[in-house]
């Protein structure tokens, strides 16, 4: 019989106590429980940490500010085969983690994303919504990455695919970790959009225009920071050579 990979969930927080405890107490109802959770403290001024620790979370702290120091600070930590991320205003449904395994059960893939509902806002307009903005991020990450994006509220990926590019990723808190991970991931590793929307419920906070408009310009930076090797004529290039 093959063996199960173990599993680390990690969470990026800072001063998200309140959605923190919400999110852990959905993992605690995962029909496969985590091997580890590691909830990394970004310097939060609130009780993020204590109630982390209170749900049985390891607590990894990290002084540098921003996500995506965080995110590399709880990857870094985790000690599981597979490292599957979410945020602490995530909520994932009971079948979630086994959901991910399952998908990276494919040898040939090495990391995985899926797509979320709202659980806040107008109750009409929680799925539209969800679908137009990971509609519009994946519109607009495919072409500058010559394959699938991750997106960091429901993702999962091999540990040591992250070894491999762990020297290579932007720590800039004006980046977005998770497109920026898809960049480094995507040259030797493939990517794969699973079925799996209905497992995740995240804030719809995103979308409000003024975190809207932060986000997109984090996207745009995230994009130019690749450039000039990353422009997507050769990184096409250099992705279909590599296909032959």
């Amino acid at each position: 019989m093959p063996i199960e990979p173990t599993v680390s969930v990690v969470i990026p927080v800072r001063d998200d106590a309140v959605p923190l405890a919400a999110c852990l107490e959905a993992l605690a109802a995962q029909h496969r429980p985590a091997d580890e959770i590691v909830v990394v403290d970004n310097a939060s001024t609130d009780d993020s940490g204590d109630v982390a620790r209170d749900a049985g979370a390891r607590v990894v702290f990290c002084g540098e500010r921003g996500i995506p120091a965080a995110a590399a600070a709880g990857y870094d930590a985790a000690r599981g085969d597979l490292i599957l991320r979410l945020d602490a205003d995530s909520l994932p449904a009971p079948g979630w983690i086994a959901s991910m395994v399952e998908a990276l059960a494919d040898p040939a893939v090495d990391a995985v994303t899926a797509g979320a509902v709202f659980h806040d806002g107008p109750e009409a307009q929680r799925r539209p919504l969800a679908w137009a903005f990971l509609g519009t991020y994946t519109a607009f990450a495919f072409p500058a990455l010559g394959h699938a994006p991750l997106w960091g509220s429901n993702m999962a990926f091999r540990r040591r695919a992250w070894v491999s590019v762990r020297d290579q990723v932007h720590l800039d808190p004006d980046l977005h970790d998770d497109l920026d991970l898809a960049f480094h991931l995507g040259e030797r590793h493939r990517i794969r959009i699973v079925a799996g929307r209905q497992q995740m419920r995240v804030s719809s906070r995103t979308v409000r225009p003024r975190r809207f408009a932060t986000s997109f310009s984090r996207g745009m930076g995230t994009v130019f920071a690749h450039w000039p090797r990353e422009i997507p004529p050769l990184r096409w290039a250099r992705r279909l050579g590599r296909a032959r």
